[in-house]
């Protein structure tokens, strides 16, 4: 068990951001997953010695608000929650003014919000690491926890396939980028017209032929999911398309991961989703609840990676 005091960054990241998963190297990948792993089972202890993450979210949050509260709670730091409806953020203080004050007084950010463009602007303006804890664009900490996930089930990823299922989303582009740093074959299954960005289908294709991988998009969901050893789907509209709800229901008619889908992939396939989930739309109940699903570990997984993420980048 590593000394509460050691000195040296368990993974080379101190003071950096990540803002998208390809901000990580496959090995600085592998490493987190590594640690994440040690930090679970209970076989590394890393202590931040009173360190401070603040949480920007201006949108809402279960697992993410309480996997980072509890996981600097776990390495001897704290949190503050910064809600934009009760800090000046809500009344139009500049990023580039929040991001310098901020800087001063916390050592990490987590920021969950609509665009890339704004969290890389408080990227360009602290001098401390801000991570995304959620924008429109992607979502690292949830592949990370995905991955992590996958691990544990089959003990390596290299090779295997991930089947995702749903809106071409931010949580489907995390996936394809850490999943073809990782080398596992990623395919997304979603009708036309709800692709993934292309721009990050390119990005995640070079990165997936540079390590024997493949990224694929297809629409037909028994096409995406045959022999697949993890089934993955999320909610058909996210935060912000409340409105499309109705339309995207209709669109996704066909694409519930249920037992009849879960049949087509590999006999050991286990079945994900980060939450929340709509039983009787993108999944059914015995999809979410059977022997098959990994759901809840994988939601316990944003904890580990995320503890792990922390130690990382504020140098435990």
């Amino acid at each position: 068990m590593e000394s509460p005091s050691a000195s040296c960054p368990p993974v080379a990241l101190q003071g950096r951001d990540l803002l998208s998963s390809a901000d990580l190297s496959a090995s600085e990948t592998r490493e987190l997953l590594a640690l994440a792993a040690e930090l679970k089972a209970g076989r590394r202890r890393i202590d931040l010695g009173g360190k401070v993450l603040g949480l920007i979210f201006s949108k809402a949050s279960t697992r993410t608000r309480v996997s980072f509260t509890v996981a600097m709670a776990r390495l001897g730091g704290h949190t503050l929650d910064l809600n934009p409806s009760v800090t000046q953020v809500g009344r139009g203080e500049p990023i580039a003014d929040t991001a310098r004050v901020l800087s001063r007084y916390c050592d990490a950010l987590a920021i969950r919000t609509f665009a890339q463009a704004e969290l890389g602007e408080y990227a360009h303006w602290a001098s401390i690491p801000v991570i995304n804890a959620l924008t429109d664009l992607e979502h690292p900490c949830q592949a990370l926890a995905d991955f992590l996930t996958l691990q544990e089930a089959f003990g390596a990823v290299e090779g295997l396939t991930l089947s995702y299922v749903g809106d071409g989303n931010n949580v489907a582009h995390s996936l394809m980028l850490c999943g073809a740093l990782l080398g596992v074959n990623v395919r997304i299954g979603c009708p036309v017209g709800f692709e993934p960005s292309a721009a990050v289908l390119e990005q995640s294709r070079r990165l997936a032929a540079a390590h024997g991988a493949s990224v694929e998009v297809l629409h037909e969901p028994v096409a995406a999911v045959r022999g697949a050893h993890a089934l993955y789907t999320d909610v058909w509209a996210s935060m912000g398309q409340e409105e499309e709800k109705a339309l995207r229901e209709q669109a996704f008619a066909g694409w519930c991961l249920d037992e009849e889908l879960m049949a087509e992939a590999d006999p050991r396939a286990i079945v994900l989703h980060c939450l929340p989930a709509y039983r009787g739309l993108e999944i059914s109940a015995g999809a979410m609840e059977g022997s098959s699903s990994r759901i809840f570990d994988q939601a316990e997984n944003r904890l580990h990676v995320q503890q792990a993420l922390l130690a990382a980048l504020l140098g435990g």
